[in-house]
């Protein structure tokens, strides 16, 4: 079965950095085609992809607007998923999920409806 577990969220002074991590089980990242997308969701807003990896070709995507702050890498051996968040500003402060679907193609999307598989997500404040 398919398991999807964050951490690294916290209370984050604004200029601040972050790096989350996506722990996946009941699966070998590097063994399977998935993709593993981060999102965010903000009191009161619908929940935004950020950015997703391919497992094929190892292709990175991001939403237009998340360029720049944001760098999602893997790493297979862990198992684990990492979104690197930079410059943090207080309109970042959400809860950040993981999901994950199966593609054997190469390349990936930020389409929430792509993905069937989430965690639970992880609290991330940016405040002074």
């Amino acid at each position: 079965q398919l398991q999807l577990g964050e951490s690294g969220g916290g209370l984050v002074q604004p200029g601040g950095s972050l790096r989350l991590s996506c722990a996946t089980a009941g699966f070998t990242l590097s063994s399977y085609p998935f993709v593993i997308g981060w999102f965010r969701q903000a009191p009161g807003k619908e929940r935004e992809g950020i950015s997703c990896i391919s497992s094929v070709g190892d292709i990175t995507n991001y939403a237009e607007s998340m360029r720049g702050r944001f760098t999602i890498s893997r790493d297979n051996e862990k198992n684990t998923v990492y979104l690197e968040i930079n410059s943090l500003k207080p309109e970042d402060t959400a809860v950040y999920y993981c999901a994950a679907y199966r593609s054997d193609i190469r390349g990936c999307s930020v389409s929430r409806r792509m993905y069937y598989a989430w965690g639970q997500g992880t609290q991330v404040t940016v405040s002074s």
